[in-house]
């Protein structure tokens, strides 16, 4: 991720439902071998192949669900089937999708399935049938001249959800319109929507921050109001970011008329209490912004909060501080806690077909 990436606000998707078919296996072949002088030669078909899978793959070229969500529909190549002269099908090929790092996969029944947290974290997310054997595999002593052969396997079909939860090492989280848009752009080279009014954050924005040789990740989650944990607001739909957060910052406005500061942070951590409680463990700051216009705020907010940030987006007060205490916070939390693990669910396939006769024919 480079400096000043950002999740635009218009192409930014969290979420698509999809649905996976991998390719069928291709039919083994009943040939039988000819030639001249040589009419009745033995079996010679060959295996069909096995069917291409569907695989997604966490890659840092792809930040968004988009192109799911626009095509949800994603099929392999089928296994070519098998040919005479023991010759064997072409394998239908992988279909391989890019997915952004972050992206958790359930299956229609919500089963964990994948979670790609890291670029190069894999999961098949359809297999592909197995090829059918030809009629060469089906020779023994006592036959011969086996006139059958196995057909493929169909691919598997899965419909699945994908749920993008972004890799960030800071949360902002606030209420809408608390300035946390102000803030990246202050502190990054991210350059998200400004404007005074509630909900200018449709979509999460990342900025990179840097504090002299290090850089940390931060995320503008788009603005909590009470009861965002049940869907209020944009509430729940974003609040799944915050959970990859090492550290989270309760953005207080010092400013606002409809709220009073004092009760900002409470509320904030009674939503993600209330919709993840392991998130209220997270180191958290208290950061009060716009002291330029609430200055009278500020003594009963350090009152409460004695560990509170003051700074001013707009003037860039207190912002150096704020910069390097996050860097120590992100610097102890990489330390004390383990680099993110990716997941995959795996599930044993059946043993392969057979061929059995039944009712004078071969199944």
């Amino acid at each position: 991720m480079s400096k000043g990436q950002d999740a635009s606000q218009g192409g930014f998707v969290d979420e698509a439902r999809i649905f996976v078919t991998a390719g069928a296996g291709g039919s083994g072949s009943a040939a039988f071998h000819h030639e001249p002088y040589k009419p009745k030669g033995g079996p010679d078909g060959g295996d069909g192949a096995d069917g291409g899978a569907v695989i997604l793959r966490a890659d840092l070229s792809v930040g968004t669900l988009l192109e799911l969500r626009d095509h949800p529909h994603v099929k392999a190549r089928p296994g070519g089937a098998g040919r005479s002269k023991r010759r064997h099908g072409a394998h239908g090929g992988d279909r391989v999708i890019l997915v952004p790092p972050g992206t958790v996969v359930h299956d229609e029944h919500e089963v964990l399935i994948a979670d790609l947290a890291n670029p190069g974290d894999e999961v098949v997310a359809a297999a592909g049938g197995r090829g059918g054997r030809g009629n060469v595999r089906f020779t023994t002593s006592t036959r011969r001249a086996p006139a059958w052969a196995e057909k493929g396997e169909p691919g598997e079909e899965r419909r699945l959800r994908l749920e993008l939860r972004l890799l960030a090492d800071v949360g902002l989280v606030g209420f809408p319109n608390a300035g946390k848009s102000t803030l990246i752009s202050r502190i990054s080279a991210a350059r998200p929507k400004v404007a005074p009014y509630p909900f200018t954050t449709l979509a999460p924005n990342l900025g990179v921050v840097r504090a002299g040789e290090a850089t940390f990740v931060v995320a503008d989650i788009p603005g909590l109001v009470p009861g965002a944990h049940t869907g209020k607001g944009l509430g729940d739909r974003f609040l799944r970011h915050v959970r990859r957060a090492a550290v989270l910052v309760f953005l207080i406005d010092l400013a606002a008329q409809d709220r009073d500061p004092l009760d900002d942070v409470d509320v904030l951590r009674e939503e993600l209490a209330a919709f993840d409680p392991a998130l209220i463990a997270r180191p958290a700051l208290v950061v009060a912004t716009k002291m330029d216009v609430g200055a009278d705020r500020i003594a009963p907010v350090e009152h409460r909060h004695p560990e509170t940030l003051v700074i001013s987006a707009v003037t860039g007060s207190g912002i150096d501080g704020l910069i390097e205490r996050l860097a120590r916070e992100v610097a102890r939390a990489r330390t004390d806690a383990p680099p993110a693990v990716g997941y995959v669910r795996h599930v044993v396939r059946e043993d392969p077909i057979s061929v059995t006769r039944e009712d004078g024919g071969w199944r």
